[in-house]
Parts: C-alpha cells; structure tokens; sequence
C-alpha cells in the first residue's frame, strides 16, 4: 500500500510552525504481511490505524490572516501560501488639512503622532532632533543632519527581524517598508519633518493587516528612538 504525507502547519505571530506526520500502513493481518514490508505506526495516545485505511488529522477550516496551511494529498505535496504582503495603501503621505500624516484606522495594529492625546490604543508622542536641554541649547543639528540620523538609525536597528526598505524620500518625509521574516509580512512606516523652528518629527507606523500586531509596530519606534538617543534626540510627551 503506498504510504501518505501529511503537512499541517500554523503561523503564530512570526513564527512558522511545519509539522509533518508520515505513516505507513500495511494489510489488516500484519502477521500476513510478505517479507520484506515495512510496517510503521505512529506511536501515541491519538494514533489510529484501521484496516487498509488512515484516518488523519482534521486540519482547521477557519484560517485567520496571520496563518498560512501547508496541505498535502498522498505522494503530491502542495503548499498554499496566503499573500501577506497587502496591498500598498493609496492614503499614505502628508495630509494637506490640516498638513499632517494620516490618522490610524479602528484596529490595535497602528500608531501615530497625527492622532489625540486620548486615544492610548494609537496616539504616541513625536521627537525632537534638537531638545533645549539637550544638543538644542548648545550644539543644534540641521534638518539635513536629523535626516542622515534617521537613515542611519532607519538601516541598522531591525527590531523583531523586520527588514527596512525606503520606497521615498524628500527633503522633509520618508516612508520606508517593513518586511517580516519568513512570510513577508509588511507595515508601513511614515516618518515627517513639519515645517517651523520646533525641530519635530512626526511619525506613523502601521501594520497592513487589520488585526493585532503583537506589539511589532511600538517595539520598532522604541528601538528606533532609543537608537536615536545616542544622538541626542528625544522624545516629547513621556
């Protein structure tokens, strides 16, 4: 009797999890069996084995956004990956009233500047390149400087793994695509230099899936900060 692979597999934040079971089944007299054949029965309280027949795990039917199944059907394996990445939102920039980044949507996966004092779940307070008790008072940087810190700081601080990529930069924004491992999960992450002698950035990071996002996007501003720190940067608020 020819032998059945079965692969399931779920995904739980950025880990994949693949776990394959291979069982090969003989005719129902084993003690009939032909010299030669293998017999081979998976060992545990939960196996089943009946006569020219295997019963196998009852994969899950509903499959949330961060899951992806791994299914296969006798010799043929086949993977069906679910696309992670989204779509590129076609709101993202700076808002012209009032001049802004975009606020968050309804959902846990987002946070921003842009958003009201009272709103915890997506509000975060912005930076400053030039503090007045700080570098401000003594020795203050340059927009064109605060930028090269953010770049730099943006290229080598990979908080959870998530892989940098800026897609655009002008003299005042940068946007930049976070990659997760392995599945190739994507937020976007929106950093903006307003206009006046405040020396503020404001900043929006967001997952483009809508559901919880394992704190990814707070991790990454907190490692992006405190990398920011080391040039004298702060942020204001708390």
């Amino acid at each position: 009797m020819p032998s059945t692979l079965l692969v399931g597999s779920s995904f739980t934040g950025s880990k994949l999890q693949i776990q394959s079971v291979v069982e090969k089944v003989a005719a129902a007299d084993v003690s009939n069996a032909s010299p030669g054949r293998t017999v081979c029965q998976q060992k545990g309280s939960d196996r089943k084995a009946a006569s020219g027949k295997m019963q196998s795990e009852t994969l899950p039917t509903k499959v949330s956004r961060r899951e992806t199944i791994l299914r296969s059907s006798g010799s043929a394996l086949m993977l069906a990956f679910l696309n992670f990445a989204g779509e590129r939102p076609d709101y993202l920039g700076v808002q012209s009233n009032p001049p802004s980044l975009a606020l968050c949507p309804p959902t846990p996966s987002c946070i921003s500047t842009s958003e009201e004092l009272n709103d915890p779940t997506h509000y975060i307070p912005p930076w400053t390149y030039n503090p007045q008790d700080g570098r401000g008072r003594k020795n203050p940087a340059s927009k064109e400087k605060a930028m090269a810190e953010l770049i730099d700081a943006i290229n080598t601080t990979k908080p959870d793994n998530f892989s940098p990529r800026i897609v655009k930069q002008t003299d005042d924004y940068i946007y930049v695509e976070y990659s997760s491992p392995l599945v190739g999960f994507v937020d976007d992450v929106e950093f903006w230099f307003p206009p006046g002698n405040r020396s503020l950035v404001e900043y929006r990071s967001a997952s483009r899936t809508n559901g919880i996002d394992f704190s990814f996007n707070r991790k990454r501003i907190k490692a992006l900060r405190q990398a920011l720190e080391r040039y004298g940067w702060e942020s204001i608020g708390f």
